[in-house]
């Protein structure tokens, strides 16, 4: 009787399109992902072959799936004459795979009911990114942990990677960062949830712990020191709510922030801006002011680095330079190492051109305005969370690029296969249900 409950909880809100050992495979993956890539692929991989060989319209009869074809042909062909030789082949491992995920990893995020059961398990399995990252700076925590035998290894950098910096089980600040932004609005819809079932005289004991966790992911996220990540907290706030409260709430958040703009923007008088930084923390205002970074070099910065690669690209335009050119070909130009670019678009004209650049962002674009206009954006509370997650990911990369870290990546799509939002693409079929 116990497993019979336990499974049929499983089984809970399971998607019509989604098998069963599929939907359980897919809920165990989102779980373990932020804690380790290696225990979250397996299932994950179970997943989509689940997921791809439920019957559905043709794969070729879905537009998306064409222009994803275009575009790997396209990597495929500049990956051949690359400047950056088997680096090019190694880097379309961060592409073409996850155009099959996009397909196949849509059936278990094809219902409301499906995103909202995912959206809590990426809620729950954030906790040990919390949990890591305040004992990392709080209480000195340092790897590498092991388990299995050394086959998972965690290193947790002592006092942060960069020092000072919450990085918890990520290898850099800015990927936690990520990781924590992406999260919070669906930490916000499940504590907006909590709350009214509160309201309604349920979730006594919940609803004190959800708060704990939320003050928690936020104290995360503001140790992170990213300013990225400190936009995306106030950005999830309206997104998350819904343009019902905006009238209130967006007032309110101009007030609120007013204290920090006088604070860093340089064109403020002396006698308002002073009293403005003794109210804002100085971590804050310094670090968005950029105040320890204001003697870098211009190669060190993010406007260096757009304005190589800008020339970069005016060079290969058609199909670019090849995966990690732009680390091989920056030092020898300016002398300062940078990874990447720090630009999404530009490191995609960069490394396969931009035919690819502009298909590739014309599809997610395409995706976050189509799925709006279809009511996500302004639906339901998690179908808002769900929304901004996307959008909040995909702001991110305008100045920074998580999605080399392989968890935010499989993340990413699995965001967006939530946006196809195709009733006609994905529908119960037999023998896409039986448990297998």
């Amino acid at each position: 009787m116990r497993f019979a409950a336990i499974n049929t909880r499983v089984q809970g809100q399971r998607p019509a399109a989604a098998t069963a050992s599929g939907w359980i495979a897919f809920q165990i993956g989102v779980f373990l992902l932020p804690s380790s890539l290696l225990l979250a692929v397996p299932p994950l991989f179970w997943a989509l072959l689940q997921g791809s060989r439920c019957k559905r319209r043709p794969w070729w009869n879905d537009r998306l799936n064409r222009v994803f074809l275009l575009i790997a042909v396209l990597m495929l062909l500049g990956a051949s004459r690359a400047f950056s030789g088997w680096l090019a082949w190694f880097g379309l491992m961060n592409w073409l795979p996850f155009f099959w995920g996009f397909w196949g990893f849509q059936p278990y995020v094809a219902t409301a009911e499906g995103r909202r059961r995912i959206a809590l398990l990426f809620v729950s399995g954030t906790l040990p990114v919390i949990f890591t990252g305040l004992g990392q700076l709080w209480l000195g925590w340092s790897g590498p942990w092991q388990a299995l035998g050394g086959l998972l290894i965690w290193h947790l950098a002592p006092g942060g990677m960069p020092p000072e910096r919450l990085s918890g089980l990520f290898d850099y600040a800015n990927i936690a960062a990520a990781w924590l932004a992406f999260s919070w609005p669906l930490l916000l819809a499940a504590t907006f949830e909590c709350f009214a079932r509160f309201q309604a005289g349920k979730a006594r004991w919940q609803l004190p712990l959800l708060l704990i966790f939320l003050i928690a992911q936020l104290a995360a996220l503001y140790l992170t020191d990213s300013r990225n990540g400190w936009g995306a907290a106030v950005l999830a706030l309206p997104l998350v709510l819904g343009p019902a409260r905006w009238l209130l709430l967006l007032p309110l958040i101009l007030l609120l922030l007013l204290p920090v703009g006088f604070a860093v923007l340089p064109v403020i008088p002396d006698f308002i801006q002073q009293p403005a930084r003794a109210l804002v923390p100085e971590a804050i205002w310094g670090r968005l002011s950029d105040l320890a970074f204001s003697d870098r070099p211009l190669a060190s910065t993010r406007l260096g680095q757009w304005t190589v690669a800008a020339g970069l690209v005016a060079e290969q335009p058609w199909l670019g330079w090849g995966a990690a050119a732009f680390s091989l070909i920056y030092p020898s130009r300016t002398g300062v190492w940078h990874g990447h670019p720090h630009n999404l678009p530009l490191d995609l004209a960069i490394s396969h051109g931009w035919p690819v650049a502009l298909l590739l962002v014309g599809v997610v674009a395409w995706l976050l305005l189509r799925s709006a206009r279809l009511g996500m954006a302004t639906g339901p509370l998690f179908e808002r969370a769900w929304w901004a997650a996307v959008l909040i990911l995909v702001l991110l990369h305008a100045s920074d690029l998580p999605l080399y870290d392989g968890r935010i990546n499989v993340a990413g799509w699995l965001l967006l296969a939530g946006l196809r939002l195709n009733p006609v693409n994905i529908t119960a079929a037999k023998g896409c249900n039986a448990i297998n």
